[in-house]
């Protein structure tokens, strides 16, 4: 009885264990048109925290048209990106006086928004294990 109860608990962790399986999400940025600035990124994992409180984000000099960006240790889940390319190195989205962005942006699944950004729900994709790439045009 006493092995039974002890293969029952190291099943139990090693099935846990599994199922937190960390996973690594690739993000290719392509057709960026102006080499100066940086590329801001940004993970978001729910639509209550989309576009306010990221949960990995990342920026890097512009040198090519080309990034790719890669974060480590997610889970299995539900998933959104946002970009925008930085010229100025000010740290933040330019906008104009109606709030419209002055500077390139692009969201995961290439997704746009009418009147304002896009919703998680249009970015969103799900990482079901491993390492899995998006791209994304600029």
């Amino acid at each position: 009885m006493k092995k039974i109860f002890l293969l029952s608990i190291a099943c139990f962790i090693f099935l846990n264990a599994h199922s937190q399986e960390e996973c690594e999400l690739i993000v290719k940025v392509e057709n960026i048109k102006k080499m100066k600035g940086s590329l801001m990124i940004a993970v978001f994992d729910h639509a209550d925290h989309f576009l306010s409180k990221e949960i990995m984000s990342e920026g890097r000099l512009i040198e090519s048209n080309s990034i790719k960006f890669t974060f480590k240790g997610l889970g299995k889940g539900i998933y959104a990106v946002s970009i925008y390319q930085d010229e100025n190195d000010n740290g933040k989205l330019d906008t104009n006086l109606l709030g419209i962005p002055t500077e390139p942006y692009a969201f995961s699944n290439n997704a746009t928004g009418m009147f304002g950004p896009p919703s998680f729900e249009q970015c969103q994709f799900e990482i079901l294990g491993g390492s899995q790439e998006i791209n994304i045009s600029l």
